[in-house]
């Protein structure tokens, strides 16, 4: 099965072998294409009936059921713990991943690795998974339809402390110098740029504080993009 970039660059930090579990599989793309790579088992999870329904149209037209199996599942707790070694939440916002991750300790005390694609508040959910002693390993970024998507590979471990850049544009991203990561940024300068524009027209107090964040933020884009692209 094709994947889009996104779907792809998320299913490609699979360990090739694992047994899996998608959580939010929607159609059941990732488990299809990963039945096809060798994955010995895997878990297709979506929280609402209708997706689940999709999902299994497609597992079967691909005769998939004896390696892909359903579940309705608000996230883990429909897992239990050591079924799976890995994890799949993608195409989610940030602040559900972390929700999800925290709901269900036990299955996630006992996952070997997750594959993590948040949609929003990316620095938050970094500082999160330090907290709860989860290590980024690797990252990737893709752009897809004009919008940028992170990817994370992480496992059980204790992470240093992240810098406030680290945390908006991740260390492996950084330390990799990582193309997209670098169009990234520089659409975020013009981005944060227009805004600092509009604002300098207005002379209320508010316009004031947030001119001066956009600024600092601007700063650190700026030296960001900078440093990488030396």
């Amino acid at each position: 099965m094709e994947l889009s970039k996104r779907l792809h660059a998320v299913a490609s930090f699979v360990t090739s072998g694992y047994s899996v579990a998608d959580v939010g599989t929607d159609h059941g793309y990732i488990p299809i294409y990963l039945a096809g790579r060798g994955s010995p088992k895997i878990i297709a999870m979506d929280i609402n009936a209708g997706p689940l329904k999709r999902a299994e149209n497609h597992i079967r037209l691909q005769h998939l059921e004896a390696i892909i199996e359903t579940r309705i599942s608000d996230g883990l707790q429909a897992l239990g713990p050591n079924e799976v070694q890995s994890v799949v939440l993608a195409g989610m916002g940030g602040a559900l991943v972390m929700k999800i991750l925290a709901d269900s300790p036990a299955v996630t005390a006992s996952i070997e690795e997750f594959i993590l694609q948040p949609q929003s508040e990316i620095a938050k959910v970094r500082a999160c998974l330090r907290e709860q002693e989860l290590v980024v390993e690797a990252e990737d970024m893709v752009t897809e339809d004009g919008k940028f998507y992170p990817v994370m590979y992480v496992k059980h471990g204790r992470e240093k402390p992240y810098s406030r850049i680290e945390l908006s544009y991740g260390r492996q991203l950084i330390k990799e110098r990582h193309p997209v990561l670098k169009q990234f940024i520089a659409n975020e300068i013009n981005r944060n740029e227009q805004i600092l524009n509009q604002l300098s027209r207005q002379q209320s107090q508010a316009a004031y504080k947030r001119q001066t964040e956009i600024e600092k933020k601007l700063a650190e884009s700026r030296l960001t993009l900078e440093r990488i692209s030396e």
